[in-house]
């Protein structure tokens, strides 16, 4: 009976050991740094909006097929950054595109980084610092979560909600939600 109740602790501890393991690779999921996601998204093209007038409004040219003359009716750059790395060596460009309808969509061209347990593309108002001083700024103050980075290389797109006004969120970052950190970041400029 001795015997028998000596390995009673050890068979708790090994078992307890076993769900500390299976809760830290859960966690963490380390798997993701050497797993890519490649996503290659064509730009949206979203439809103009129809500038022939009504039948009997009076135009602007004579003839029986005058219409009013449409505005450029392609994606127009507003403005763009380079990523730089932090926690994470991370390249590439954003830019913030206006398409043809007026709506804007955030695009990430030639990204390259390493893949995470929650990563997220978060517009923000905190400045992009180099560095390890700029690795958890972006939930400092103001933030918008756009959605799960859908790739950690590639290009892909992101509509911006008509509620949100970007011009107020200078920065774009690929957050860590999980760890609360930053992989790299890049600060809009107008174009």
């Amino acid at each position: 009976m001795e015997r028998g109740r000596s390995r009673k602790p050890w068979a708790g501890l090994v078992a307890a050991a076993v769900v500390a393991v299976a809760a830290g690779l859960a966690w963490f999921k380390p798997w993701a740094l050497w797993v890519d996601e490649t996503v290659h998204e064509a730009l949206p093209s979203a439809v103009a909006p129809s500038t022939t007038p009504p039948a009997g409004t009076p135009t602007t040219e004579s003839g029986p097929s005058a219409s009013v003359t449409a505005p450029p009716a392609g994606p127009v750059t507003v403005a763009q950054g380079t990523f730089i790395s932090h926690e994470h060596a991370t390249t590439g460009t954003v830019k913030v595109v206006r398409l043809a309808d007026g709506t804007h969509t955030l695009r990430l061209e030639g990204l390259d980084t390493s893949n995470g347990p929650d990563l997220r593309v978060w517009l923000s108002d905190a400045p992009v610092k180099e560095g390890k001083a700029g690795w958890g700024v972006f939930d400092d103050g103001q933030y918008v979560s756009l959605a799960k980075l859908k790739g950690n290389k590639g290009d892909q797109n992101y509509p911006l909600p008509a509620d949100v006004d970007w011009s107020k969120y200078p920065s774009v970052s690929i957050w860590c939600d999980r760890f609360d950190v930053s992989f790299g970041a890049a600060a809009l400029a107008r174009v």
